[in-house]
């Protein structure tokens, strides 16, 4: 009963303590050694099984929930999805202003860079979007 007790409390430290994932294999193998309890009435094997199980699960489950638990890198969504993106120039783009076609729409666009200015027709970069501008360079 007290292994199966342990193997409980256990699995509940495993819920409160999220992206470990170290609890929850000792959980499992207080499970064993309850299950040993059962069928053998020697505490230092079910000991030894409780020890074993814990290494095993350990080296096993947690690598593997862990490579399960890491994120992704941040998907860049909206405007952020944006910068990097290649555009054409519509209208004559400076520091004061200008036009881009982005993405299949036009966009105002200012030049990233002080002083430089991009022709229609030229290939630019998205450096960054500010409000509804996206700054741009060659």
């Amino acid at each position: 009963m007290v292994w199966a007790v342990a193997a409980v409390l256990l699995a509940i430290g495993e819920i409160f303590t999220p992206g470990l994932f170290f609890l929850g294999p000792i959980a499992l193998a207080a499970c064993a050694a309850a299950l040993t309890a059962v069928a053998i009435d020697n505490v230092a094997i079910q000991l030894i099984v409780f020890a074993a199980a814990s290494a095993a699960s350990l080296a096993v489950l947690r690598p593997l929930a862990r490579a399960h638990l890491r994120m992704p890198p941040s998907l860049r969504t909206g405007t952020a999805a944006l910068v990097g993106t290649r555009a054409v120039v519509v209208q004559r783009v400076d520091e004061n202003g200008g036009r881009i076609k982005l993405g299949g729409e036009e966009w105002s666009a200012r030049s990233y860079i002080p002083g430089e200015a991009y022709e229609a027709g030229q290939h630019v970069e998205v450096a960054e979007i500010k409000g509804a501008t996206a700054l741009v360079y060659e």
